[in-house]
C-alpha cells in the first residue's frame, strides 16, 4: 500500500496551524503500521536552509495551468523512511508565508495540477492520494476530469480531509476555465459552484472517493447549519462517505520527561511547580508556586472563544490567578490583551507572538489550559496540555468534546473540565469549579494531573483507522 499525502503544510518544514502537525506526524504512524508514505508539498521560501540544503533534484517538468505552462522542479529528501517531495516554482512560492496572496487561487491550482503531473516521476506510484484542506481540493477533481483516460492513473483513489471547514478557498467563476481548464458543466450546485463563485474545498468534497474530518463530533456538527459554513446540505448528501477520525500528537517530540525546551524535565505533578517558578521569573509575574496559572496558547480569533475570555477578564483576574497568553491574531484582540497585561502586570502576561519553546514552557508550568472555542474541528492545544499535565477547561464542541472527559467527583472519572453553552459566565463558573479542586483538594488535583500525564493521545489508534480506510478503497 503506497499513500501520497498532498498538503500545503508539514512540520518541521512549514506550519501555520494544526494541519502542519498532522501532516508531519501521521505519516510516521502509518509507516509503523506498514504503509509506505510519501508527502508532497510546495517549496516555500521560508523553509529553513538546513532542509533546503539537503534537497536533491529529480527533474523538472512543465505543468499546465489553464492556458499557461509553468515550470515545476521536483526535489526530495528522505528521512525516517518517508520521502518528502517539494514542488519548486519561484513565481508562486518564493514568498514569505503560505497564504493570503491575491493569486492564491492560481498558486494552488498550479500545486494541485502539479501533484498529478509529477506522479510518474516519483519513487512509487501511489494507490491513494490523501489530500488535506482546500489547497488540495482540486486534486480529486482534476484526477477524474483530466486523467481518467490514462492507464497510469486509473486505479488511483483519493481521500480528502477537512481540517477546518471555515476556510474554503473561494474564487471567481473565471478560475474554472482560466486555471482548472474545465467547462461550465462543473459550475453547478452538485459540483464546484458556491454562491456564484468556485470553491476549492467543495471540489474536494464533491470528487474525492472518501471524506474524513478530524474528530467524530465535528463530522456530525458540520452537517448542521450552525457549523456547516453553508455546506451542511452538501455534507449530509455525502454523509455515507464522511468519517470522523480524531487527530493525535507526536508523543516523542512532546514528552515532558525528555523535552530539552523545558526548564526541568518531569514525569509527575510535583515536577510542574519548579517550571512554574522559572516561567514566572522569565515573564516578570509575581513569584508564587501556589498561585494557579491559567494558560492560553491560541490564535486570537473569534473561533477560539476569545470574546468569552475578554467578557469576564476582570472576574477571572479577581479569582487570584495568573493568566499567560501566547499567540497572535486579530488586532483588536491583541490590543485588548496587551491592555489587560498593562493593568495587571503581576498577574497577566500577554505574549503576542509565537515561539515553540515558550509554548512548551507554558504547557509545563500551567495548571489549567483554557480553550473555550466557539467551534473546534479537533484541537491540538488540549492534547499537548494534557501531555504536559495542564488540565484543560474546554467548551464541549468538536474534538474538544471527543478528547476531554470532564472530571466527575462522584464517579472519580475524567481529567479535565468542560461546559456546554457558548456563554462567558458558564466558562467562568467552570474555571471556578476547577480552582476549587486546586485550592481545597490538593491530593485530588495531583491525582488528576498524574492521570493526565499518563494519557496516550498518540497516533496509533487513528493511524489504524486511516489504514483500514485506505484498504477499503482498493479492495
Amino acid at each position: 500500500m503506497n499513500v501520497l499525502f498532498a498538503a500545503s503544510e508539514c512540520v518541521p518544514f512549514i506550519k501555520t496551524g494544526g494541519l502542519g502537525d498532522v501532516v508531519g506526524a501521521l505519516p510516521k504512524a502509518l509507516k509503523r503500521g506498514g504503509i509506505h508514505v510519501g508527502v508532497i508539498l510546495p517549496k516555500y521560501e521560508d523553509m529553513a536552509a538546513e532542509f533546503q540544503n539537503r534537497l536533491t533534484l529529480i527533474r523538472y517538468i512543465d505543468v499546465p495551468v489553464g492556458w499557461r505552462r509553468q515550470y515545476c522542479g521536483i526535489e526530495y529528501f528522505e528521512e525516517d523512511g518517508i520521502r518528502y517531495y517539494f514542488l519548486d516554482n519561484e513565481y508562486y512560492f518564493k514568498r514569505h508565508g503560505c497564504y493570503g496572496y491575491f493569486d492564491d487561487g492560481e498558486r494552488f491550482a498550479f500545486f494541485s495540477r502539479a501533484v498529478l503531473e509529477v506522479l510518474p516521476f516519483l519513487a512509487e506510484r501511489p494507490d491513494v492520494i490523501h489530500c488535506h484542506d482546500w489547497q488540495t481540493g482540486p486534486v480529486s477533481l482534476l484526477l477524474k476530469s483530466h486523467y481518467a483516460g490514462r492507464p497510469f492513473y486509473q486505479q488511483i483513489r483519493t481521500v480528502f480531509t477537512i481540517h477546518n471547514l471555515k476556510y474554503q478557498g473561494i474564487f471567481p467563476r473565471s478560475v474554472l476555465s482560466d486555471l482548472l481548464d474545465l467547462d461550465d458543466r462543473y459550475f453547478n450546485p452538485d459540483s464546484l459552484e458556491f454562491y456564484g463563485g468556485v470553491s476549492y474545498m467543495k471540489a474536494g468534497l464533491a470528487y474525492a472517493d472518501v471524506l474524513t474530518t478530524v474528530s467524530r463530533t465535528y463530522a456530525e456538527e458540520i452537517q448542521m447549519p450552525f457549523y456547516g459554513e453553508n455546506l451542511d446540505g452538501f455534507l449530509r448528501w455525502r454523509s455515507h462517505d464522511l468519517h470522523g477520525i480524531v487527530n493525535g500528537i507526536d508523543r516523542e517530540i512532546y514528552d515532558p520527561q525528555t523535552d530539552r525546551q523545558l526548564y526541568f524535565q518531569y514525569h509527575t505533578a510535583d515536577g510542574k511547580k519548579k517550571n512554574k517558578s522559572r516561567l514566572q521569573e522569565q515573564l516578570n509575574l509575581s513569584r508564587d508556586e501556589d498561585i494557579p496559572m491559567v494558560a492560553m496558547i491560541t490564535r486570537l480569533t473569534e473561533q477560539k472563544g476569545i470574546d468569552l475570555v475578554l467578557r469576564v477578564s476582570h472576574e477571572l483576574i479577581s479569582l487570584n490567578i495568573q493568566l499567560v497568553l501566547l499567540g497572535t491574531g486579530e488586532q483588536h484582540y491583541e490590543s485588548a490583551f496587551r491592555e489587560l497585561a498593562s493593568r495587571f502586570p503581576e498577574q497577566v502576561s500577554a505574549n503576542i507572538f509565537f515561539d515553540d519553546g515558550l509554548a512548551r514552557k507554558i504547557y509545563a508550568a500551567s495548571d489549567l489550559f483554557l480553550m473555550p472555542s466557539k467551534f473546534e474541528p479537533c484541537g491540538i492545544g488540549q492534547l499537548l496540555a494534557l501531555r504536559y499535565g495542564s488540565l484543560p477547561v474546554v467548551r464541549e464542541t468538536g474534538g474538544l468534546k471527543d478528547t476531554v472527559v470532564s472530571y466527575n467527583e462522584f464517579t472519580g472519572k475524567g481529567y479535565g473540565f468542560s461546559f456546554t453553552n457558548y456563554n462567558a459566565h458558564d466558562m467562568l463558573f467552570t474555571v471556578q469549579r476547577a480552582l476549587n479542586f486546586y485550592r481545597n483538594q490538593q491530593d485530588k488535583w495531583k491525582q488528576l494531573t498524574d492521570r493526565a500525564l499518563q494519557l496516550n493521545f498518540g497516533w496509533e489508534t487513528s493511524a489504524a483507522a486511516y489504514r483500514d480506510l485506505y484498504y477499503s478503497l482498493i479492495e
